[in-house]
Parts: C-alpha cells; structure tokens; sequence
C-alpha cells in the first residue's frame, strides 16, 4: 500500500543549507512556531550541502536543524528523500521516515491519482551508478571519518568549503528533452504525476501524459509546494517570509 499524501501537504527541495545560507533553518522554526502549519512535510533531498550519517562531523555542524526536524517530526509526518549531498540518514534520524535511494522514485497516491516521488540522481551513466554506489557504502565511510578525524576534519571542511562556492542556481538548456529521455527508466503509464528536485530548474511541463514536476530550489528562490487536492490538484509555489 503506498503512502498518500494530505491536502496542504509541504514539499521542500534543495535548500542546501551550509554555513552561508540558513533560510531552512528559518523554515523550520515558522514550522515549530507554528505560522506554518502543515501535517506532512515532505523533503525532497539536497537540504543540506552535505550530510552524511557516519561523518561525525557533519552531524556536529547540522545539530541544531537535525534536533529542530526530529521535534517537528513528533507532530508533522516527515518524508525524507535522501539526496546526493545527504544520505545514510537513518542513523540520523529517528522520527522522520526516511526515503534512500534504492527506494526512490516511491509511488504516493495524490487524491484519486498517483504520483512517483525521487530526489532526481539516478538513472545516470555507468560511470555515475558506480560512483552513486560506492560514495554510500559503510565501509568507505567509516573509513572516510576514521580518517577525518584524525585531521581534524579536514576532509569534511574541505569539501564543504567548495559545494559552498558552487554556483548551483543556473539553467539547463534544453531541459525538457534531457528529462523525457531520462524518465524513460522509470515512467509508468498509470502514473499521472512524477514529482523530483535535483535540477534546480522549478519547471512544470507534461511528458506522455505524465505532468513532470521539478520542484523549486529553496536555496535559490526560498521557495517550497503546498499541495491542493480541491476542487483540483495543486502544486502552489509559496515564498518564505
């Protein structure tokens, strides 16, 4: 039985949040406060510029938004869709239900419909399975910590430093046709919406009858989804104040 998803339901995407940008951490607390209010949270990967489970040093930096989500997680269903910048989470997190990537994209029913959600890195090359797979084993990275610590994490702030200078708010030309050859993978002819971030292109357009949404980069535009099932389904961009 797949999840369904709730009237008013939220969907946020690759905030990215890093030592210069704190916009979702704002987020959260109008969460906790309550000047947001919804009962499902769905985030849609990339939330941070890197988070990893068994690096103890990112899970140091990232305390304060982890602890903020598990607490919101004890009143708001949590859907975490593991990302490339954030995975191996299940050690992390406690109350929040937790998509990896061999789960994704999972099937959700949206009103009488239904709806593939997935962060969006998969279904690349050969060359990008084999590195997908073996960044996320728990052998490496154990290793990789064992070895980050012993330089006082070097390693972790090393990398941190350059996902911090990236530029990731550009436009991909010719973006529709890049994703009707790669949903190829993955499209089902029942489905009526597939649903992903990754992109940062916060692009809607229809694919063989499938409405293709790539959700907003909160990083960019610090814009989320608020989804509306009536009298129509909805897919409502709200701005953070």
């Amino acid at each position: 039985m797949s999840h369904k998803i709730k009237d008013g339901a939220i969907f946020i995407s690759d905030a990215h949040e890093n030592s210069k940008r704190d916009d979702f951490y704002h987020f959260l607390l109008q969460l906790e406060s309550k000047k947001i209010q919804t009962s499902q949270l769905f985030l849609m990967g990339d939330i941070f510029d890197l988070l990893i489970g068994e690096i103890s040093y990112l899970r140091n930096r990232y305390k304060k938004e982890i602890d903020l989500i598990e607490k919101i997680a004890q009143d708001v269903e949590i859907f975490y869709f593991e990302g490339n910048h954030d995975f191996s989470l299940k050690s992390i997190f406690k109350n929040v239900k937790i998509i990896d990537i061999n789960s994704q994209p999972s099937i959700f029913k949206i009103g009488d419909k239904k709806i593939l959600l997935l962060h969006g890195d998969k279904y690349g090359d050969l060359k990008h399975n084999i590195f997908t797979s073996a960044i996320r084993s728990k052998f490496l990275l154990m290793f990789l910590n064992f070895f980050d610590k012993i330089c006082t994490s070097c390693i972790s702030k090393k990398i941190s430093t350059v996902l911090e200078r990236k530029n990731i708010c550009t436009k991909i030309d010719n973006f529709q046709v890049m994703i009707s050859e790669k949903i190829s993978q993955y499209y089902k002819q029942d489905t009526e919406f597939i649903g992903e971030g990754h992109y940062h292109q916060d692009e809607v357009f229809s694919i063989k009858g499938t409405k293709y949404i790539n959700f907003p980069s909160f990083a960019c535009n610090q814009s989320y989804i608020i989804v509306q099932l009536s009298p129509d389904i909805k897919f409502l961009p709200i701005h953070l104040s």
